[in-house]
C-alpha cells in the first residue's frame, strides 16, 4: 500500500484525474447510460427505423409544439433580461448593505421548489384568487381567464428563471472598473449616450450569459408549462411527458428528447465558439 501511494506521489498529474473518478462514475451510471438506453429506444421502438424522427420532423403537430416551445421560451428570455438588468443596473449603484438585501430577496426564491412555487401561481391566478378578486374590485366584468393560459405559465417562469439572469448580469456589472466610466464621461459621454456606447457593451457578456442560460433552462422546462399552461399551447417536454405516459410511445418521446437535446447542444456549441463555456456562470 506503501509503495502504491509512494508510485502515485511520484506522478502528480494523475491526482486530479483519481479526485475526478468518483464524478465520472456517478455521471457514466445514473447520466450517460440512461441517455444511451432513450438513445437506443428512439430508434428501435416499435421496431428499428428513423420512422419517429421522421414523424417529429416532417408532422405539424411537432412542428407546431417545438415552434410553440421556443417562442415561449424567446418571451420568457427577453422578460427576464427586462426585469433582471434594471434590477442588476440598481444593485450595482446603491449602497453594499441595500445590494445585499436585494440580493437576498433574488436568491430566497433558490430555496423553495419549482412545484411549490408553481402552485403558488395557481392559487394567486385561479377563478377564486387575489389577482381575479382585485380585477373584479375595480370593475373588470367578467374577469379574464388568467390560468391554464401562455401568460400565466410564462409569468410563473419569468419568475423563476428571472434570478439567474439577475445574477449573470450582476456579476458582470460588479468587475467593472469604475475609471472606465469617468474616462467616458471626461470625453464629453453623457447619460444614454454613456449607457449605449459604454456601460451596455461592457455588460454584454452577462446579458449573453444571462439570456443562454435562461433559454436553454426555458426549452426544457416540464412541471411549470404542464400545470398552468393551456393544453392547446403546449412546450416539448410535456408532450414527451404525454408521449410516455399517456400513449406508451417511448420510441416518440425518445426521439424528441434525443432532438430537443441536439437542439440545446448546437446552442451551447455556438455560445461556447463566441464567449467559452467557462463564462457561462459569471
Amino acid at each position: 500500500m506503501g509503495a502504491t501511494i509512494s508510485r502515485l506521489a511520484d506522478k502528480p498529474n494523475l491526482w486530479p484525474w483519481l479526485l475526478l473518478t468518483p464524478l465520472a462514475l456517478y455521471l457514466a451510471v445514473f447520466f450517460a447510460v440512461p441517455l444511451f438506453d432513450v438513445a437506443v429506444m428512439s430508434f428501435t421502438e416499435p421496431s428499428l427505423s428513423f420512422a419517429n424522427y421522421e414523424r417529429v420532423l416532417t408532422g405539424k403537430l411537432y412542428q407546431q409544439v417545438f415552434m410553440n416551445t421556443f417562442m415561449t421560451a424567446g418571451l420568457v428570455t427577453l422578460s427576464c433580461l427586462l426585469v433582471g438588468y434594471p434590477l442588476a443596473y440598481l444593485m450595482n449603484h446603491v449602497t453594499r448593505r441595500t445590494a445585499m438585501l436585494i440580493l437576498l430577496l433574488v436568491t430566497m426564491s433558490f430555496w423553495t421548489s419549482f412545484l411549490v412555487r408553481t402552485y403558488a401561481w395557481m392559487v394567486l391566478l385561479g377563478n377564486n384568487g387575489p389577482v381575479v378578486a382585485f380585477l373584479a374590485a375595480i370593475g373588470v366584468d367578467p374577469a379574464p381567464q388568467l390560468l391554464f393560459t401562455r401568460f400565466s405559465s410564462t409569468l410563473a417562469m419569468v419568475h423563476i428563471l428571472a434570478p439567474y439572469m439577475i445574477m449573470n448580469i450582476y456579476t458582470v456589472m460588479q468587475k467593472i472598473d469604475p475609471v472606465l466610466i469617468r474616462s467616458a464621461e471626461s470625453l464629453g459621454a453623457r447619460g444614454w449616450s454613456l449607457f449605449r456606447h459604454v456601460y451596455l457593451p461592457l455588460t454584454a457578456p452577462g446579458i449573453a450569459n444571462g439570456c443562454v442560460l435562461v433559454f436553454v433552462i426555458c426549452i426544457g422546462f416540464y412541471v411549470t408549462p404542464v400545470l398552468l399552461g393551456s393544453p392547446r399551447e403546449q412546450m416539448v417536454a410535456g408532450l414527451i411527458g404525454t408521449q410516455i405516459e399517456e400513449f406508451l410511445a417511448f420510441g416518440m418521446g425518445s426521439a424528441m428528447a434525443i432532438i430537443l437535446l441536439v437542439i440545446t447542444l448546437a446552442i451551447l456549441a455556438v455560445y461556447h465558439r463566441r464567449f467559452g463555456l467557462d463564462k457561462l456562470w459569471g
